[in-house]
């Protein structure tokens, strides 16, 4: 045994300080192999809308109302079903309904704690505990694990609960026991990228994830924008403040993120005051947008002239993300309207740009200069974005690897023949596994950095050509925002996409992650699913899923449907189709969201503990603890002396 080895096991020894104790958890620790895999959750592209998202979590995309049939059967009337569902998805509003008799609370205690008992049966005591509130966690174990129908064990049962009734405390318990039913049916939740922009509360969103236990994430370009923004990066700024004011989502900013938007707006009213702005009205209509239509335009105009400088300035700092082609603002004819760009001829459909100097057309006004330090200060010194763009941070990441499933947002850009894209940044190149691993690096190196030429990186992963987050040659911002040909805002996919197809395409990508197993897939959002048109998320015989489906209203006429979840539990993986839904009905009444389930692959046999990387984890543990108590026994280490 070398020096290493021996110092590790003495420091091990620290938690297993004697023969017994490391026996025992060589015991847990192989107990736990054998038990069924728990259940993991794929979702992406959630985009701010905190309702859909939630409710689609609470009913764990169909799972939770699963649990009630395996329980109940035939004893309980559909209508029961739904309304015991409801209790667990939204307990503290079902209890508000209305006064509540003792024997409904009797009724509904016992019926959670059977659903309990049902969700929970994959867990180790120990790992339930970890999943209770910790003031209820010994009464709601003593009731998963006692049958309330043995002879010998009836009034043991029924006495906690008359107890927890007569104490006062019952509308609570139903909260928790509700809120540990959801938790434990869904053990892991991986978020596929994009929870910002579009939607009205995506700090909502952020919010409830922290609350919950075994959530990660990988960055998709909405979100890689918002940090960036968070960080103070102008152009980021304008762009993530764009994005706001176009959908009419001035939720987030200012009562999500208390971002004051206020300079914005006095400075765009006084600005353009003759201005109807016909062409930046925004395009998602809320009653903010109805009430201050014409407002609203000004803003967007303003924010759109001053993101369209800023981003001109950091492509001409950076002639390395080779962008060139970006820079439309000065090609712009004031006085016909046209621009020139290549052999192409483009009509302006605005062309009032007062604060755009024709000498110096990317130089802003000293009064945009001052509403963009404005802005920018806003959001580094908003302590709640500061705390989600660190949690992201600290959570997310470009890719992960779990249990043989590859995860990342965009693509992994690709030439048309297959072969992976080279794409240089400092004089050096990088492809596949290496583009993905250098742009993390700048990531984190920007988040304790916040130097601008540090940040202006996460805008690039944000628009730039080949940004693995962003997929696209360009997002043609510009054409969309002032430009009367509509094929001018077209924007071309990476060769990824039409490759995706071929089997042969998931399994080099495979290869260069190092990704293998029985059951090995890709797994991927960004680009919403078109169900409407005939579109399928499952693609090379189910190697690549796209699991954007369409969350977020604004993609849902486009789609047809509301969002995907990927389910991969000990018997197989499937696909959870959300029909369109109104949470505000599901709440209100005894509906349910409807899913349609789709078997991406099923098991030969149940994937247990020891199948999955956490299995092989254990293992490494087990072996470690073996070597232990063989150092013990052989008196190669002596337990450690208690101090006082």
């Amino acid at each position: 045994m070398t020096r290493e080895e021996l110092k590790y096991l003495e420091l091990l020894s620290k938690d297993f300080p004697s023969i017994a104790e490391t026996a025992a958890e060589i015991v847990r620790q192989t107990a736990i192999l054998q038990l069924p895999k728990t259940t993991e959750h794929f979702m992406s592209d959630i985009h701010g809308e905190y309702d859909y998202f939630t409710h689609i979590l609470q009913n764990a995309s169909g799972a939770v109302h699963r649990k009630i049939d395996e329980c109940f059967g035939y004893s309980l009337s559909n209508d029961e079903k739904n309304a015991l569902a409801l209790l667990i998805y939204y307990p503290e509003r079902e209890i508000a309904r209305g006064p509540r008799t003792p024997d409904w609370y009797r009724k509904a205690l016992s019926q959670l704690v059977n659903v309990s008992r049902e969700s929970a049966d994959k867990y180790t005591r120990a790992k339930m505990r970890t999943r209770m509130p910790t003031e209820y966690s010994y009464i709601i174990e003593e009731l998963i694990n006692t049958q309330e129908f043995d002879d010998s064990k009836q009034s043991y049962f029924r006495s906690i609960l008359d107890t927890v009734i007569d104490t006062g405390i019952a509308d609570d318990f139903i909260v928790a026991l509700a809120n540990f039913i959801s938790r434990v049916t869904v053990d892991r939740l991986h978020i596929v990228g994009d929870m910002f922009d579009r939607g009205s509360a995506a700090e909502r969103v952020i919010s409830e994830l922290m609350q919950r236990k075994r959530v990660d994430f990988v960055w998709g370009n909405h979100d890689v924008l918002w940090m960036g923004a968070g960080m103070g990066n102008p152009a980021c700024v304008a762009n993530a403040l764009r994005n706001s004011v176009k959908y009419g989502n001035f939720d987030t900013l200012e009562d999500g993120y208390g971002i004051n938007v206020r300079p914005l707006a006095i400075f765009a009213v006084e600005q353009y005051a003759d201005d109807p702005c016909l062409a930046f009205v925004p395009s998602r209509v809320t009653d903010c947008v109805t009430e201050n239509a014409e407002t609203n335009a000004k803003i967007l105009k303003a924010i759109s002239v001053i993101q369209f400088k800023l981003e001109g300035q950091l492509v001409m700092r950076h002639p390395e993300y080779h962008m060139e082609d970006r820079l439309l603002l000065d090609k712009m004819d004031r006085e016909t309207g046209v621009l020139q760009v290549g052999d192409r001829v483009w009509h302006s459909l605005d062309v009032a740009l007062p604060t755009v100097d024709p000498a110096d057309p990317y130089k802003l006004s000293p009064a945009e200069q001052e509403v963009i330090e404005l802005l920018c200060s806003s959001f580094a010194r908003s302590d709640k974005l500061q705390e989600h763009v660190r949690y992201l941070m600290e959570n997310g990441a470009m890719y992960r690897e779990c249990n043989g499933n590859l995860l990342y947002h965009g693509c992994v850009p690709m030439n048309p023949d297959g072969s992976f894209k080279q794409v240089s940044f400092g004089g050096k190149t990088y492809s596949g596994k290496a583009l993905f691993d250098y742009c993390e690096q700048n990531c984190r190196k920007a988040m304790y950095d916040r130097r601008l030429e540090n940040t202006d990186f996460l805008w690039y992963l944000w628009c730039g050509p080949s940004s693995p987050l962003n997929g696209k040659d360009k997002i043609a911002t510009f054409e969309r925002s002032f430009l009367q040909e509509e094929e001018a805002g077209e924007e071309a996919k990476d060769p990824y996409y039409d490759l995706w197809d071929d089997p042969a395409t998931a399994d080099a990508i495979l290869a260069e992650f190092g990704v293998d197993g029985k059951y090995t897939h890709i797994i991927n959002g960004h680009v919403p699913v078109k169900k409407r048109k005939g579109e399928e998320p499952i693609k090379a015989g189910g190697k690549f899923i796209n699991i954007d489906g369409g969350i977020s209203k604004a993609y849902q006429p486009v789609t047809g449907i509301c969002g995907f979840t990927l389910v991969s539990n000990s018997q197989m993986l499937y696909l959870a189709e959300h029909q369109p839904f109104d949470p505000n009905k599901v709440t209100s009444t005894s509906e349910d969201m409807f899913s349609r389930i789709t078997t991406v692959e099923q098991y030969p046999e149940q994937l247990l503990v020891m199948d999955t990387d956490g299995g092989e984890e254990i293992l490494g543990r087990v072996a470690d603890l073996r070597r232990l108590l063989d150092a013990y026994r052989t008196g190669l280490i002596k337990p450690p002396v208690e101090e006082d």
